[in-house]
């Protein structure tokens, strides 16, 4: 039963990661719902204040996901109009020129947003550099959390098989 867990586990966690790329899915909660899935069906046993800690960070960077690159953007003065182009171009990207389609159409809707809105070539680009930027960012940061919550779940893997 451990290893039919374990690999529901593994699927978890490359949906996770899969998951930091593609916003349609919740990349570092799948992974975390990997390790509880070990802690409470295996006899891999974390203490209840790593969880709870864990569990926070979690929730705190996709939360951050979601707030950062806004108010980044309203730091580096892109307006509404750079903003929505951002996010529209972001799903357009996505569902036509996956993989790399998130990050090209991240940029070029914040350019074409901008322009839209009267503003000078130079200022549509410095909204291109800042989402993008900041998009970069967060898919580092959940990358990074993701890859530490495989690293756990692989170790405690190997000590519940063995």
């Amino acid at each position: 039963m451990d290893f039919l867990l374990i690999a529901i586990g593994i699927l978890l966690i490359v949906t996770g990661f899969i998951g930091c790329i593609a916003p349609a899915l919740p990349g570092p909660p799948l992974n975390y719902l990997a390790l509880l899935l070990l802690h409470f069906f295996t006899s891999a046993s974390f203490a209840t204040q790593y969880l709870v800690i864990l569990g926070i960070i979690v929730l705190f960077v996709v939360a951050l996901d979601y707030i950062l690159p806004i108010l980044g953007a309203k730091a580096f003065g892109v307006s509404k109009h750079g903003m929505w182009g951002s996010f529209i171009g972001m799903f357009i990207g996505i569902i036509f020129f996956p993989p790399f389609g998130l990050i090209i159409g991240v940029i070029l809707g914040a350019v074409i947003g901008e322009l839209a809105a009267g503003e000078e070539k130079s200022v549509a680009l410095k909204a291109g550099f800042a989402t993008f930027a900041l998009t970069i960012f967060m898919l580092i940061v959940k990358l990074a959390l993701a890859g530490y919550i495989s690293y756990v779940f692989v170790v405690e893997s190997f000590i519940v098989v063995l």
